[in-house]
């Protein structure tokens, strides 16, 4: 992001772990500047629900106000947000397999998905925490929905073996090993990706990997690239260089200046 926020993160209860990473909490003031926020692609899709001002920008600089709350799918390009005043997100991270199984949806493969669900009754109730500034009680009062959702849902044996082993291994191992893990053929595993998360086990591994090198930068600017490169399993830089590029719009090394440059 292009601004500095104070970010909460909260585990889940033991009990949704294999559906959520976590739940955080983001707030800043930022007066009428109206500043963007760059959010880059990672290997997990957000629940979003805020309380004050954010609109989409579109390609061409226009502002589409979006409504709360609303999911951020999985990203294959940064997506730039606008805000202005006062703005608290609450958002629930999800493995991107889980989340449209958890709300009863169909899967998608928009980078942004307006919800017509009974999720978004919790807008007014979690506004009344956040305006008194109880965000503990706002974050438990999320954790119980989807504790209650969780019990009527089964999760899928297969993709959450294979999401564990996706994990573990930082994107990058095979596809034909991830199928191995979870049990399943390669056939099969595919086709419960695509109806769960609109995506393919090599895209959701492609962004996990991302991930890592994103991350790892973010840390560590002066980190080698050829080094970083063959950690994290890519042919080489090069391949590291396009690959970052595809997901970021910018090379690791303009990345890494830039991230240098705000840590200083």
């Amino acid at each position: 992001m292009l601004v500095k926020m104070q970010h909460q993160e909260f585990e889940p209860p033991e009990a949704l772990r294999d559906i959520i990473k976590c739940f955080w909490h983001n707030r800043g003031d930022f007066g009428e500047e109206q500043p963007t926020f760059k959010v880059l692609p990672d290997g997990y899709a957000e629940i979003i629900f805020y309380f004050g001002s954010i609109a989409a920008v579109s390609h061409n600089g226009d502002l589409q106000p979006l409504p709360s709350p609303f999911i951020m799918g999985l990203l294959n390009q940064p997506v730039i947000l606008n805000a202005k005043n006062r703005l608290d997100i609450i958002a629930i991270r999800c493995y991107p397999w889980t989340v449209f199984d958890l709300l009863g949806l169909p899967s998608g493969k928009d980078e942004v998905h307006v919800l017509t669900h009974p999720i978004v009754q919790l807008q007014a109730t979690l506004e009344k925490y956040v305006q008194a500034d109880r965000i503990d009680e706002a974050i438990d009062q999320v954790k119980q929905y989807f504790l209650d959702v969780r019990s009527q849902i089964t999760v899928d044996s297969t993709l959450f073996r294979a999401g564990v082993a996706m994990m573990e291994a930082n994107g990058t191992m095979p596809v034909s090993e991830i199928a191995a893990a979870a049990y399943a053929t390669v056939r099969t595993l595919e086709r419960k990706f695509k109806q769960s998360s609109g995506y393919t086990v090599k895209d959701v591994s492609g962004l996990i990997r991302f991930e890592q090198a994103r991350n790892q930068l973010v840390l560590y600017p002066d980190s080698n690239l050829a080094g970083l490169a063959l950690e994290l399993g890519y042919t080489d830089q090069a391949h590291l260089s396009r690959e970052f590029k595809r997901y970021s719009g910018t090379t690791p090394a303009a990345f890494a200046r830039k991230a240098k440059k705000g840590s200083r």
